[in-house]
């Protein structure tokens, strides 16, 4: 049985581990409050900066504070609104649908990577700073020769007494200005080359809004999108942190390969809700401007091919989003489900660009400008398919799991 709101295109089935379907009330109000949020607060500020290419204010950053956006997965006894994976990824659909980086932000905060390495006193100390927006993160794994690849990492970390000098080069590193920390790996011990992902550590390196680390040089990577934040390369010269830096200490050094993989589904589940979120923008100001848009005397919206191109987009969109909805149950319920997680991150990466092409289409040339958030949307959903893994890693990950690894890769 299934039940649709037209308005929202908001959908949920009776599912036997959950009684009362996935869109339980209170989970109705959180999507219907973050939509409310994002068509207010997020859309405008997107329309207005995203041509521009100009950052995130900190007035709408302090205002997803206020919302409770950042802990939304954290604990209530560390300050967070203690809700699960479903919530996150419900309120991540709908800031996407106004600014994908928005939606993205919302990740740097909702708990802490390598958390299970740190002890309680950390935990009470941290938890609580990310919850409220105060104290929010960069990720620094990356490295120019370590993409897909993420066991090839090459930056180092060498013991001086009572610090750790970091020395070497990392790619991709979103919002490593304006983030509180930033969590860098780095090779704390010799490459193993049967066991590449051993002895890599995970480094909290605390910093001043507005820079970067001492010991660190930072270029922005000029993007195609995915505007709001920069994105840098960094060079780690001599970079010294204390010991204490090392996340989980001696008892997890060199394990910060688990660290990183342990989030995984979750963050692939954010990702599908980030996609979805963009076709769903992109589906309703298709439709609104097939309503509006005439030509031969009437709306193109009366014509079959549009009315058909629509048609599909919708199935598609609502198609991920019920996939999204189980992914985040089997998660909160805490089944396993690597496979599908890297399903739905595939299934719905790839349709939100093909959804957001076919809406930009239906704009014609008034979608190929800065003058509607179609084009917005399209740029955005590209990359979805690039990050968290590409959609090349998700049909590995999908293949070995029905076949088995091939004997030789």
């Amino acid at each position: 049985m299934s039940t649709t709101d037209s308005k929202t295109g908001d959908a949920w089935d009776t599912n036997p581990d959950a009684p009362e379907g996935y869109m339980t009330e209170e989970r109705r109000m959180i999507k219907e409050s973050a939509r409310e949020f994002t068509m207010k607060e997020v859309l405008p500020v997107a329309n207005e900066l995203d041509p521009v290419q100009g950052k995130i204010p900190m007035e709408l950053r302090q205002k997803l504070a206020d919302m409770g956006y950042f802990g939304i997965t954290i604990p209530e006894q560390y300050g967070g609104l203690g809700l699960g994976c479903f919530e996150y990824c419900l309120v991540a659909e709908e800031l996407a649908r106004g600014w994908m980086s928005v939606a993205s932000l919302i990740a740097r905060g909702n708990g802490l990577i390598g958390a299970r390495g740190m002890s309680e006193e950390e935990l009470q100390e941290r938890l609580p700073k990310v919850a409220r927006g105060e104290w929010l993160g960069a990720f620094s794994l990356s490295e120019p020769n370590a993409g897909s690849d993420v066991a090839n990492v090459s930056c180092r970390a060498e013991q001086d007494g009572d610090e750790w000098v970091i020395t070497g080069n990392k790619y991709w590193c979103t919002f490593a200005d304006d983030a509180d920390y930033i969590y860098v790996v780095a090779r704390t011990e010799p490459m193993d080359p049967q066991k590449r992902h051993k002895g890599l550590s995970g480094f909290i390196i605390e910093k001043p809004r507005g820079e970067l680390p001492n010991g660190c040089q930072g270029a922005v990577i000029p993007k195609i999108g995915y505007f709001g934040w920069n994105t840098f390369e960094l060079a780690f010269d001599g970079c010294r942190v204390p010991l204490s830096a090392q996340v989980g200490g001696k008892r997890g050094g060199g394990n910060a390969f688990y660290q990183v993989s342990s989030g995984l589904e979750r963050a692939r589940a954010h990702t599908a809700a980030r996609s979805i979120g963009l076709a769903q923008g992109a589906l309703e100001d298709a439709i609104e401007y097939a309503q509006q848009r005439e030509q031969f005397g009437r709306p193109i919206g009366e014509f079959q091919a549009i009315r058909f191109k629509i048609a599909k987009m919708a199935t598609d969109i609502e198609a991920a989003r019920q996939l999204m909805y189980f992914v985040c149950h089997q998660i909160d319920t805490g089944k396993r489900c690597d496979r599908e997680a890297a399903m739905v991150k595939l299934f719905a990466s790839e349709m939100s660009e093909r959804v957001t092409s076919e809406a930009l289409q239906i704009f014609g040339g008034a979608g190929y400008t800065k003058l509607n958030a179609v084009e917005r949307y399209w740029r955005d959903a590209r990359l979805t398919k690039i990050f968290e893994g590409t959609s090349e890693i998700q049909q590995r990950i999908i293949s070995d799991s029905l076949l088995g690894r091939p004997s030789k890769r």
